[in-house]
């Protein structure tokens, strides 16, 4: 894909698989819900007492997979390799949630400014986590079918 399709790949993106490593180093895989904001960063929600987020603050390497298609000429995804940042920032916290109510809620983003409001009294149990990018990995099982039957 160019950089353009992985972008809206991304913001289009349902669940994502994060991987991180567990303290025996045994990679870790959970699915979580994601945004990406206005500067093609990948952010995510989760609990501050969560094993990611221990794992995380251990060891701050990880993966993220994101893919969809039902057959094989459908296939599309993108892997994201590089490390997670960690934030405690409530202000962050409250716009990852947003973000995520809007994107998979079908919240109308006129209410974000009250569900940030609403929500700043439970952030601080939470972390946002920012995926730092260092590679990208993607394939689209489509064009190798498109040049395949020409």
């Amino acid at each position: 894909m160019t950089s353009a399709e992985v972008g809206a790949f991304l913001r289009a993106g349902r669940t994502a698989t994060l991987v991180t490593l567990s303290p025996d180093g045994f990679p870790e895989p959970v699915g979580m819900w994601f945004v990406v904001d206005g500067e093609g960063a990948v952010w995510m929600r989760t609990y501050a007492a969560s094993q990611k987020v221990v794992n995380l603050l251990r060891d701050p390497r990880a993966a993220m997979l994101i893919e969809t298609g039902d057959t094989y000429a459908e296939l599309r995804g993108v892997q994201l390799i590089g490390t997670v940042e960690v934030s405690d920032d409530v202000e962050r916290i409250c716009e990852v949630f947003a973000g995520l109510m809007v994107k998979y809620e079908g919240m109308d983003p006129e209410h974000v400014p009250a569900v940030i409001e609403g929500y700043r009294p439970r952030a601080p149990k939470q972390r946002a986590l920012r995926m730092v990018v260092e590679r990208t990995t993607s394939w689209d099982h489509s064009k190798q079918q498109a040049v395949s039957g020409t």
